[in-house]
């Protein structure tokens, strides 16, 4: 009974070993920056928002991306965002939790725009979630991202 219940044991151990293994083989960076690149440049993103403190239903919001593009060996990336009838460069940190990508944004001045703008948006199989703030105003957004209507 106790050789049966060892080797149960050991083999418990062995098949743990081996999904551990897979599940944390690294995923390859370059290739996760090149298809975040392809999907936020020229795109739109296109879901709801809420301000916090406010008692009504999401409104309605939607970004259009014409460029995303890693700028360095860290996490700097710079997107080109259709704002106002012009195309206005917004500079963010892209960061990695595994093969998903996190934009953060803490307290960015954009111009034309203003000052104090933060951000946490997960991206996940052409979805987005996350929280936004401009000063003291904040909430929560949410939606998809989808290619940008061709001319």
């Amino acid at each position: 009974m106790k050789t049966c219940m060892l080797a149960l044991v050991c083999l418990f151990a062995v098949v743990t070993a081996t999904a551990f293994a897979q599940d944390a083989a690294a995923p390859d960076k370059a290739k996760l920056i090149a298809d975040l690149e392809k999907t936020l440049t020229g795109c739109k993103m296109v879901g709801k928002f809420t301000t916090e403190g406010k008692d009504k239903d999401p409104a309605t919001d939607e970004y259009a991306l014409n460029s995303a593009k890693k700028l360095d060996e860290g996490d700097l990336w710079l997107i080109n965002a259709k704002m106002k009838d012009a195309s206005i460069p917004v500079p963010v940190e892209i960061i990695w939790s595994g093969d998903t990508p996190v934009i953060t944004l803490t307290n960015v001045t954009i111009p034309g725009l203003g000052a104090g703008f933060s951000c946490r948006i997960v991206i996940y199989d052409n979805l987005y979630a996350g929280t936004w703030g401009h000063g003291e105003v904040k909430g929560h957004m949410w939606g998809k991202i989808v290619p940008a209507e061709k001319k």
